[in-house]
C-alpha cells in the first residue's frame, strides 16, 4: 500500500502582540528657549530584519518643537531621533514577510539644559508577519485504495514590493512671508487595484503649513494633493486580492520658499513609501475521504488555518469637542495658531455589520493673554467614536488601521472654552482565518479476512449513497454500483443490496 505526498501551500498571516518603547530624544537648539508652545513627532520606519523567532527593527522619531526665546521671538527645530527594537514570537521564520506600524502615543519635553532639549516619546509597535505555510496532504496510488475527493478553496501569497513616490504641492500666499513656522504632511491609502505583475494603490497626501506673514500674522493652508502609482509586482494578476500601506518619510520632506512681487509661493516635495503584498486564490485537490479493500487503515486527520483577506475601505467622519481652561491658567484672549495635530486609534471591532473606531486626536493650541501680553499654550485631547457600515462574513478577524486628521480648526468662546473641530479618515484593512482539515498520514493496521463466499446481502440504511455503502462493505464503489443498477442513490428508505463476489480456488 503506497501514498505520494500532495502538499499544498496556504497564505497564513500572524498579527504579532503590541507593544511599546520609550524614545528619548536629545535636540540642539542654537537659541535660548524661555518657554515650549509646542511639541509634536511621528514615528517612522528605516528597516527591518526577519529572524527565527525575531524581527530587529530600526526606525527614528521626527520631533518638532516650536518655542519661544529669549527675545520674544517664535522658533521651530526639528531632529530626527534614531532608534532600534525588536518583536520575539516563536511564529516568526526565516522568509517571512513583515509588516510593522509606529504610531507616537505620547512626547513631552523632559528639560532644557542650555542649547538642548530633552524629550522623551512613548511610541506604540504592531507587527505582523506573513508567509505560504505548507500543509501536508496525501493521495493514493495503490489499486486497492478507494478515496473520494474534493476541491477546496485556499489563500496564497504571492509576494510583496515596495517603492517611493514623491508628492508635490504648491501653496501660493497673497502676502510675502517672513518664515514657515512648521509643516505637517500625512498619507492615506485610498484604493488598491491589482493588473498583470503590478499592484496600483491610490492615495492623498494631506500637509498643513503654518507660516508668519510679513505682517506678523500666524497663517497656515491645507494642501490636498492626490497620487496613483503603479508598483511592479512578479505573479499579481488581476484577479489578486491586494493589500498597501503608505509611510511618509518625514526626514526627506523638502519645503521650499520663493517669495514674489506680489506674494509667495511654499513648495512641498512629500516622498511616500509604498509597502504592498498580493495574494491569490487557488484551488487545491485533497482526499476527503478513503478507505482500503484489502486492509483496516489508521487515518490522520490534520486542521490547518489559512488567512483570507478582505480588500481595504476608508472610513471617514467628523470630531468635535470642547475644553474648559481652569482658572489657574491664563484666558485666551487670541487663537495665535495650532500645531501638532495627530490622531491615535486605540479601539477598533466590527459587529452587527458595522465597524467602531475609538481613539483620541490631538492638538496643541497657541493663543495670547492681553492682560500680560504672554502666548501660552495648552494640550487639547478630544475623545471620540466613529461608526461606519462594515459587513463581512466573519466578524471576528484582524483589524489594522491607519488614521489621518484634517481640517482642524479651534474657536474660542468667553476665554476659557474652547472648541475643537476636525475630520479624519481611517483606511481599514481586515483580514480572518478560515480553518479546515485534511488526511495527512494513513497506516495499514492490519489485513481483512479474504471473503471466502460468493454472495453477501448489505443492510443499507437510509440516507446512504454510494460510496457509505461501499466503504462499510469494503468493495470498490463502481462494483456496487453495476452489481445494483437499479438503486438510486442516496437511498429514500432502508434496502437490501446484494453483491456477488468471484470466489477464488
Amino acid at each position: 500500500m503506497a501514498f505520494e505526498s500532495n502538499n499544498f501551500n496556504v497564505a497564513r498571516k500572524y498579527v504579532l502582540q503590541k507593544g511599546e518603547v520609550n524614545i528619548e530624544c536629545n535636540i540642539s537648539v542654537s537659541d535660548e528657549i524661555t518657554k515650549v508652545l509646542s511639541v509634536s513627532g511621528e514615528a517612522c520606519l528605516s528597516g527591518s530584519e526577519v529572524l527565527q523567532g525575531t524581527i530587529n527593527y530600526t526606525g527614528y522619531i521626527d520631533a518638532c518643537i516650536v518655542y519661544l526665546n529669549n527675545e520674544g521671538e517664535i522658533g521651530k527645530v526639528n531632529s530626527t531621533c534614531p532608534f532600534s527594537s525588536k518583536f520575539s514570537n516563536e511564529a516568526i521564520a526565516n522568509g517571512q514577510k513583515a509588516n510593522i506600524f509606529l504610531k507616537v502615543q505620547d512626547i513631552t519635553v523632559e528639560s532644557i539644559s542650555g542649547d538642548n532639549i530633552k524629550a522623551m516619546a512613548r511610541v506604540e509597535e504592531i507587527g505582523e508577519v506573513v508567509d505560504n505555510q505548507e500543509v501536508k496532504s496525501v493521495k493514493a496510488i495503490d489499486d486497492d485504495i478507494c478515496s473520494r475527493d474534493e476541491t477546496i478553496n485556499v489563500v496564497r501569497l504571492i509576494g510583496e514590493a515596495n517603492e517611493t513616490v514623491n508628492v508635490n504641492s504648491e501653496l501660493n500666499v497673497r502676502e510675502n512671508v517672513k518664515r514657515i513656522i512648521l509643516t505637517e504632511s500625512q498619507v492615506l491609502v485610498k484604493g488598491v487595484e491589482s493588473g498583470s505583475n503590478f499592484v496600483s494603490v491610490t492615495g492623498d497626501v494631506i500637509s498643513r503649513v503654518l507660516y508668519l506673514t510679513e505682517n506678523d500674522k500666524f497663517e497656515s493652508g491645507y494642501l490636498y494633493e492626490s497620487f496613483k502609482e503603479e508598483v511592479e509586482l512578479e505573479g499579481a494578476t488581476r484577479e489578486s486580492m491586494v493589500e498597501a500601506h503608505a509611510m511618509i518619510k518625514r526626514d526627506s520632506v523638502n519645503v521650499t520658499l520663493d517669495q514674489e512681487d506680489k506674494g509667495a509661493k511654499i513648495t512641498l516635495e512629500v516622498p511616500v513609501a509604498l509597502h504592498v503584498i498580493a495574494y491569490e486564490e487557488a484551488q487545491a485537490l485533497v482526499v476527503k475521504d478513503l478507505y482500503s479493500t484489502k486492509n483496516q487503515l489508521n487515518i490522520t486527520t490534520e486542521s490547518f488555518e489559512m488567512t483570507n483577506v478582505c480588500q481595504s475601505v476608508v472610513v471617514e467622519g467628523k470630531i468635535d469637542g470642547s475644553l474648559t481652561l481652569g482658572e489657574d491658567r491664563p484666558r485666551v484672549d487670541k487663537i495665535m495658531f495650532v500645531g501638532g495635530n495627530s490622531i491615535v486609534i486605540s479601539n477598533s471591532y466590527i459587529r452587527d455589520g458595522e465597524i467602531t473606531l475609538e481613539g483620541i486626536a490631538r492638538s496643541n493650541v497657541i493663543y495670547l493673554n492681553d492682560e500680560d501680553s504672554s502666548l501660552n499654550s495648552v494640550a487639547l485631547e478630544v475623545p471620540f467614536v466613529i461608526t461606519d457600515k462594515f459587513n463581512v462574513e466573519n466578524e471576528g478577524g484582524e483589524i489594522s488601521v491607519e488614521a489621518i486628521v484634517c481640517d482642524v480648526d479651534v474657536a474660542v468662546k468667553k476665554g476659557r472654552e474652547l472648541f475643537y473641530d476636525a475630520k479624519v479618515k481611517v483606511c481599514v484593512n481586515y483580514c480572518h482565518d478560515e480553518v479546515a482539515g485534511v488526511i495527512t498520514q494513513v497506516d495499514a493496521v492490519e489485513e481483512l479476512p479474504e471473503k471466502d463466499y460468493g454472495l453477501e446481502v448489505i443492510f443499507a440504511k437510509a440516507g446512504q449513497d454510494s460510496w457509505d455503502v461501499a466503504k462499510e462493505a469494503k468493495v470498490k464503489e463502481d462494483m456496487l454500483l453495476s452489481q445494483n443498477a437499479e438503486t438510486i442513490f442516496p437511498l429514500q428508505e432502508d434496502e437490501n443490496l446484494i453483491l456477488f463476489y468471484q470466489k477464488q480456488n
